[in-house]
Formats: C-alpha cells, structure tokens, sequence
C-alpha cells in the first residue's frame, strides 16, 4: 500500500533522511522506532506531503505523492495524526470532527463522527465539552479520532503515547488493532517498544535519518537487536555482509 524508495528530505540545506526505504502492506501495523533525532518525524511528514523532499520516491496505492498536497493525500485515504494532542480547544469535540470532515458530503458527516466515536467512549461522553476541557489523553484521543472520521486506507501516528497515563496508552494503542482488525493500516512512530511490539506486525528502526533495522515484531531477539540497532552496531553488521 505504501512504498517509500530511497527518499531524500530535509529542511532547508540539511538533508535529514538518507535514501530511506520502507512499505506498509494492506492492513498491517507496522512500527517505527527510533532515539529522538533520528528522523521519525521528518519521514511522516515528508510522506504526508507537509514537508517536500528531493530524490526518490514516495507510492500510495500504486501512485506517486511527489507533489500532491497534503489535503489530497488524506482524501486519498493516507491520514497523518501529528505528535502533541492537535485539537482545536474552543471547539466542542463534536465541532472538532466535523472541522476534520468538511470536506464529506454534507449528509454523511454525523455518521463518520459517530463511527470515530464509537472507537473512543471516554470522549463520546463529552461529544458537547470543549477540547480544551479535556485530559491529555481525552485530546489525544480526539486527535486520533479527527484522522478516523477520514475512513483511512492508511494511518500515521506520530507517538500518540506522549504524555499519557500507562491506562491511556493501552486504550489509544487498543484502538490500533482494532484498526488492523478491521482493514486499516497503520504505520506508528512510537518509543515504548515492548508495548509496541505486542501489536506491531513488523518493525523498522531508525538512526541518523536511515533505517538501520527491519524484523517482524515477533522476533524472539527483537529487543536486542533494537539496542544494537540505535547504538550503530547493527547497521555496522549489514554493511560488513554487503
């Protein structure tokens, strides 16, 4: 579904990503994992069209991104939930769903808002609050929400953990398999790897703007090779072989 071919991207002159390349199969979980720095972030927005980028090659479906704006991508059916609970505060969380829906026939939106609410009732309970009345957790699951009422083929999350409470991050990550489950993609940036592991399908690791590291989660010696992986020693290995 997804498929990222040697890309090159940055800000400015500093080019953060390295010829990186990865996929995302049709309802998978895939993981991307990573110390801070290491160009997570960059690579998600670089995909989702809010950063260009030079050489290489960004797929969607069998398409080419190059290009096409970020609203286009998510009316494609590529979603991109940022980092850091983005939701608009003075808006009721209904409102805020609708914002994110205004673009849907005006006669299905109140159902794609219910639809998102049924993943999260801790918020469907507060369908009429403000977001700025919410928890941390409540927003960030209103900002996952926000991506849902889009109906994704594929959906990026950017560390939607940050800052939650361990019972909220096991909610908000309950919601991804349930995504997998039902049909929906998922490539998800995150830093609790153990947690991680238990619904991701596959792993990429990143360091220094390359992808050090790719396994299928259920490797047994998977966190061992995720340290070796950060500290450069696993990169180091593959070059050797080549």
């Amino acid at each position: 579904m997804l498929d990222v071919r040697a890309l090159q991207a940055g800000y400015g002159k500093i080019n953060v990503l390295h010829d990186l390349t990865l996929n995302v199969g049709a309802g998978e979980v895939v993981a991307l994992l990573g110390p801070n720095g290491a160009g997570k972030t960059t690579l998600l927005r670089a995909i989702s069209g809010l950063l260009p980028w030079g050489a290489g090659d960004v797929r969607f479906g069998g398409s080419s991104l190059r290009g096409v704006s970020p609203r286009e991508t998510a009316r494609g059916g590529l979603v991109h939930v940022v980092e850091g609970h983005r939701v608009f505060t003075q808006q009721t969380v209904t409102d805020n769903l609708l914002l994110a829906a205004y673009d849907i026939p005006r006669a299905e939106r109140m159902a794609r808002v219910e639809e998102a609410l049924d993943y999260f009732p801790e918020i469907a309970a507060k369908r009429n609050d403000r977001g700025g009345s919410l928890s941390g957790g409540q927003q960030q699951m209103l900002a996952v929400a926000q991506g849902l009422v889009r109906r994704p083929r594929l959906l990026m999350l950017d560390e939607p953990s940050a800052g939650l409470s361990p019972v909220l991050v096991d909610r908000v990550l309950a919601v991804v398999s349930t995504l997998r489950d039902n049909g929906t993609a998922v490539l998800l940036v995150e830093q609790l790897i153990e947690k991680v592991l238990a619904i991701a399908d596959r792993v990429y690791a990143m360091s220094q703007g390359s992808v050090v590291l790719e396994a299928q989660a259920s490797e047994p010696n998977l966190p061992h090779r995720l340290e070796r992986a950060y500290f450069g020693v696993e990169k180091a290995v593959a070059d050797h072989a080549r």
